[in-house]
Order: C-alpha cells, then structure tokens, then sequence
C-alpha cells in the first residue's frame, strides 16, 4: 500500500499534467479557427487551378505536350511526399500518415517499382528515418505553422520539379492528412505528376463557356504546371496545419478529462488509505490504555 506522503505527491504530479494538457488545449482552440479558414479558403483556389489544367490538358497533343501534365511513359521510379507535423501531442495524426506511407511503399515495391521519399515535417522523418532510410532523399522542417506562406512551399517543389527533369522519378504522389471536421482528419492520397486530369471539370468548363487562348495552351501550360504543382502543396500543408491542430485540441481535450479522472481515483485512495492509519492509530491508543 502506497504511502499518504507517495499519494499526495501523484495527485500534485497529475493536477499539474493537467494544467499544462488544459493550456495547451485552449491554444490548439484559439489557433485553429484562422487555420481552419486558410484551409477552406485555400481549396476553391486549388480546385480551379486543377480545373484550368484539366480544360487546357483536352486541347494539348499527349505526344508534344509538357512532361509534367502527361508524364515521361514510364512508371518505374515513385516519388512520394509525406506531409505530417512538427511538433507531436496530437492523438494519432502523425502515426496515420507514417502507416500509410508504410503500406503504400510496401504495394509499389511488390508492383515491382523504385520508391523515394520526400518528408515534409518533423515527426514523420524521426518515425521512418531507420526503416526507410535508404529511400528518404529530402526532408523539410518548419514550414508549417503560424506563418506557413506559399513561399515556403518553393524548397519542395523545386526538388521535385529537379528529380523529375533529371529523370529521376517517373511519377509523384502526396499524402496528408486533409482536415474534414474537428474530430476528423484523413489520410488523402492525392497526385502531383502526371498532374490529375478530371474528364469531369473538362466538360462542366465546356458547357459554361468556350475560351480562346493567347498565346498558346502548350506555352500557358509550361507555366502554369509547375506553379499548380505548389499550389497542390500548399493548399495540403493548410489542410494538415487545420488538421493537427484539431487533433491536439481534441487530445489535449481527451488527456484533460482523463487526468480529472485519475486525480479522482488518487483522491479516493487518498481518503481511504488516510482512514486507515487514523482507525490504526486509535486501535493502538485503545489498545493501549486497556493494557494499562
């Protein structure tokens, strides 16, 4: 049985843990609504941007046209980007991706396929830097956060855009982790080269409107690739900066709760264990004084 003084000093242990889990629940709280409305308004910008590639890509020769909207006819070499966060503390947000990014290497390379890794985030490098060693080739940190601006973005996407002129990889892929509501974050798998085509977009443009272009659509698209390429990145670091920060608050939210329960419990032991030195205490006196 644990000591008063050992019982005392766990409750005073878990009341601060719990302080600090209250704190840092109220931050997560109070930065995610201006997150939440970068990653929103971030989307519609992402989404026309797709939309104008998929519209000029119906009008290119697949022969001639750039090598970033058709690919270079090869699939042999993937790339993929792994956004994750920098800071930890935020339930299983981080471990999603790193699950993922485990599966997703394990299926490409049993399709017979070369992967490289690019990660973007702190926690995903230190959990898959052993196991994936030899496939990581970049690694970004402190991009995310508070002043995550789209010029930041340009790191990555110049070492992709680099890989992929060079040859060295044939496709690339991302995975994030999109924010969908407080409790909800999923893992989402999008495709950065060759770009994604919608047939979708392409006929919902064709029966708005007809555009002439100038100067060329192979000139525009030259471009326009690669800005649409960091423009997918961006609009997915918004989206997993809204993300970890709703994960936090509801960790935090999750902890804070917990350790009300346990300071409960400890308390109740406290009480229990106290009442049964004092009943000791005075069948001693009494002992005592009948022995007497």
């Amino acid at each position: 049985m644990p000591s008063l003084k050992d019982l005392k000093i766990r409750i005073n242990t878990v009341k601060s843990t719990q302080k600090i889990t209250s704190a840092m629940k109220m931050v997560a709280s109070a930065k995610l609504k201006k997150a939440q409305e970068k990653a929103e308004s971030g989307r519609p910008y992402a989404t026309k941007m797709s939309s104008i590639v998929s519209t000029l890509a119906s009008k290119v020769n697949k022969g001639s046209g750039p090598k970033l909207l058709f690919g270079n006819n090869s699939d042999k070499n993937i790339l993929l980007v792994a956004i994750s966060a920098d800071r930890g503390l935020c339930g299983g947000f981080n471990n999603n991706i790193s699950k993922e990014v485990r599966r997703r290497v394990k299926e490409l390379e049993n399709d017979g396929k070369i992967v490289k890794l690019i990660l973007v985030g702190r926690k995903v490098g230190s959990v898959l830097k052993r196991e994936m060693g030899d496939r990581i080739i970049g690694s970004f940190t402190g991009i995310q956060g508070d002043n995550l601006t789209f010029t930041k973005v340009s790191p990555v996407s110049l070492q992709i855009l680099s890989l992929f002129e060079e040859n060295n990889v044939d496709e690339v892929e991302m995975l994030y982790n999109r924010f969908q509501s407080v409790i909800s974050q999923v893992v989402t798998k999008k495709q950065l080269i060759p770009a994604e085509v919608s047939d979708e977009k392409i006929e919902e443009e064709d029966q708005q409107t007809t555009y002439e272009y100038e100067p060329e659509e192979e000139i525009i698209l030259n471009d326009l690739l690669p800005r649409n390429l960091s423009t997918q990145i961006y609009s997915a670091l918004l989206e997993s900066s809204a993300g970890e920060l709703a994960a936090r608050m509801t960790a935090m939210d999750n902890a804070t709760r917990n350790a009300g329960e346990l300071i409960d419990r400890l308390t109740l032991e406290y009480n229990r264990t106290r009442q049964a030195f004092i009943t000791k205490e005075l069948i001693e006196i009494i002992s005592g004084a009948e022995a007497v």
